[in-house]
């Protein structure tokens, strides 16, 4: 007789749109990388392609992969699938200074028609400096983590798989949002100094930390979905959800804390060494942080 790990590996199909799309924007980036190496290989570096290609693996094995058919039988799965497209793939992403390779990488055409047409509209370029500013990014990537939790939300996007597919976009672009906050990597600018960018951090643990915390103490399964199910893995539902409480709490946590922990070393030595403010101090991710002086997608 089969397992249920079995049975889900075994029903596992590969899923062909998605891993298409995933393959077609790594293709691209790579396009755009090796024609930006040319003129800036000092910036472009071979590691931030790897950076990115490994956000794009994760990302695949984050929503393509049979962790999503675990997903839906385990609450402590699902979080592992949260964690990864809110903690995991956005910072590798963002790591590999996506903007001006992913622009260059595109046909000529698509940047002198549409995409520079958009780019000329006065009030699009206005909601894009609103949509990716601290606070937007701050109280979307917080609020839709919170909301999206909330039992009803978290039960009707397991039963509807396009509101079950909403609900994963809303993770990875507003951890996008969030993450490119503290990375900024080029060509955009620094939208806040270096003690905001911790207090952005140390203040997402909080949130993370009351969500977790509840899962993992409130004494009972809030998730119906969970409950109905079969217990074809022999974990109580409540187990199951203190280990998805105790899996988010430990493993946003680090991602949020070890950045926090490196930015006030690196706040407090420039200060020590004079510096009145985080503002002025060096990059603390000088490989995403610097500025190439030539333009991200001249041909």
């Amino acid at each position: 007789m089969q397992t249920e790990a079995q049975r889900i590996l075994a029903e596992w199909t590969l899923p062909p749109g998605l891993t298409v799309i995933d393959l077609v924007v790594a293709a691209i980036y790579v396009r755009g990388w090796r024609a930006l190496r040319r003129t800036r290989a000092a910036y472009f570096t071979g590691s931030r392609l790897a950076w990115f290609l490994l956000g794009m693996a994760t990302l695949w094995l984050a929503i393509a992969s049979p962790l999503d058919g675990f997903a839906d039988r385990l609450l402590s799965a699902h979080m592992v699938q949260h964690f990864l497209l809110m903690s995991v793939v956005p910072p590798l992403v963002l790591l590999g200074a996506p903007v001006a390779p992913l622009l260059r990488g595109l046909p000529h055409w698509t940047i002198v028609h549409p995409i520079g047409s958009l780019l000329r509209l006065g009030w699009l370029r206005r909601l894009a400096h609103v949509v990716t500013g601290p606070a937007f990014a701050w109280i979307s990537f917080n609020g839709l983590f919170l909301a999206w939790h909330v039992p009803a939300a978290y039960d009707l996007a397991l039963n509807h798989e396009w509101i079950h597919d909403a609900e994963h976009l809303c993770f990875l672009l507003t951890a996008l949002l969030f993450w490119n906050i503290i990375l900024h990597p080029w060509p955009g600018r620094q939208r806040v100094n270096g003690w905001i960018a911790l207090l952005f951090l140390l203040s997402a643990d909080v949130v993370n930390t009351a969500l977790s915390a509840f899962l993992a103490f409130c004494g009972r399964p809030i998730y119906a979905f969970y409950i109905h199910l079969p217990n074809q893995f022999g974990i109580s539902p409540l187990a199951d959800q203190v280990a998805a409480g105790v899996l988010m709490w430990v493993l946003n946590s680090t991602v949020f804390l070890i950045p926090a922990m490196l930015l006030a070393m690196h706040l407090s030595g420039a200060s020590s060494g004079g510096f009145s403010s985080g503002r002025s101090a060096a990059p603390l991710f000088p490989e995403s942080s610097s500025s190439p002086t030539a333009t991200p997608v001249s041909r």
